[in-house]
């Protein structure tokens, strides 16, 4: 390796920090040898099967699957209908490593809820529809802590709160606060920290109300075209708004934000109206021109199609996160921080599809 290549990569990482509150990638030697990649191409896309991961969770959590909720509420005089569909992959399963698998058959509910570091969750309460992603921010794993625990357990405290009926519909960011603060209070202790997105449906009103802190997001298409879509949330280049508990010895160093930032919005639906929400790995991999067209392969509005439609969407941008000659968004906006990054961003990638119906 030459030594104006380890100066190039010297003078880039002089402008990273700690990982714990830069990157959500991998730890300082794994996003080292990413960054190393996209500069020079010479790491190879399956370079990442075989990092390291110091998990408590077991393989299974890494392995991509198909997790779904077809019509969960019961049947309602509701002017609407939400059918709704999750998949996602661990950014560990590559594409040299599960080429083309079968998707599972569809199951009720979302036993599995966790890609890698992304966590999920699909639920309703009386006239309301409610989802969720969030986002285990990676540089934790350098300090020995699963980022999955942190993003899993939010999710799941928001999905129990919603269970519960314990939420305004109008109110997604204080349903995102109020699982935090279930985080906080719980006696087991969690370090970590998550971005995250709450979108909540009122049928009785087809009426959508969002909330979304840091870069994982929504896009809300109608008639092949984005009507409404989150804003990306960063302090500076990679480092987005993140919920956080931090050691209190270090909590001065570490990123801290709060729900009440969140980038809130309430807007009208209408029936035909598709609404993708995902984590950072489907956005940093695919412009909303290739969304688009995916979604425009959309049959019809039944489950199944809804199901095949999010399974596409998430391999294809799956496919281009491996790809180390693709001028990705993520390259892109990394080149507008004044980085020399080519390739795709090898993430975690979470995708929820929902359609809205009327029968």
């Amino acid at each position: 390796m030459s030594v104006n290549f380890h100066s190039k990569l010297g003078r880039l990482f002089t402008t990273l920090q700690p990982p714990v509150f830069l990157s959500r990638m991998f730890s300082v030697m794994n996003y080292g040898r990413v960054v190393a990649r996209a500069l020079v191409n010479s790491v190879c896309p399956g370079d990442l099967e075989h990092i390291p991961i110091v998990s408590v969770f077991p393989r299974r959590a890494l392995q991509r699957e198909i997790h779904s909720s077809p019509t969960t509420a019961p049947a309602q005089p509701f002017p609407c209908r939400i059918v709704s569909a999750a998949c996602g992959f661990s950014k560990l399963d590559s594409p040299s490593k599960n080429s083309r698998r079968v998707p599972p058959a569809a199951v009720p509910h979302l036993d599995k809820r966790v890609f890698g570091d992304d966590a999920c969750f699909i639920s309703y309460h009386k006239a309301s529809e409610i989802w969720g992603v969030a986002d285990g921010v990676g540089g934790w794993r350098a300090y020995g802590v699963d980022p999955s625990l942190f993003s899993k357990k939010l999710m799941d405290a928001c999905e129990m709160l919603v269970k519960t009926g314990r939420f305004l519909p109008e109110q997604p960011a204080d349903l995102l606060a109020s699982g935090y603060q279930e985080l906080l209070e719980d006696k087991k202790p969690l370090v970590g920290s998550s971005t995250a997105c709450i979108m909540i449906v009122d049928k009785s009103k087809q009426t959508m109300h969002t909330a979304n802190l840091g870069d994982s997001g929504f896009r809300v298409v109608r008639k092949g075209e984005v009507v409404h879509r989150s804003i990306e949330q960063q302090h500076f280049f990679n480092t987005p708004y993140q919920l956080s508990i931090t050691p209190e010895d270090s909590r001065a160093e570490m990123v801290h934000d709060r729900a009440e930032d969140s980038d809130t919005a309430t807007f009208d639906l209408q029936l035909g109206d598709l609404i993708l929400t995902a984590t950072d790995g489907l956005f940093d991999n695919m412009p909303d021109s290739e969304i688009l067209k995916k979604l425009s392969e959309l049959k019809d509005n039944k489950y199944e199609s809804i199901k095949q439609t999010a399974w596409s969407i998430a391999e294809h941008a799956r496919d281009l996160s491996f790809d180390p000659d693709y001028l990705s968004p993520f390259a892109k906006q990394a080149r507008r921080s004044g980085m020399n990054v080519i390739g795709g961003k090898p993430d975690d990638i979470t995708v929820l599809l929902s359609m809205v119906t009327g029968d």
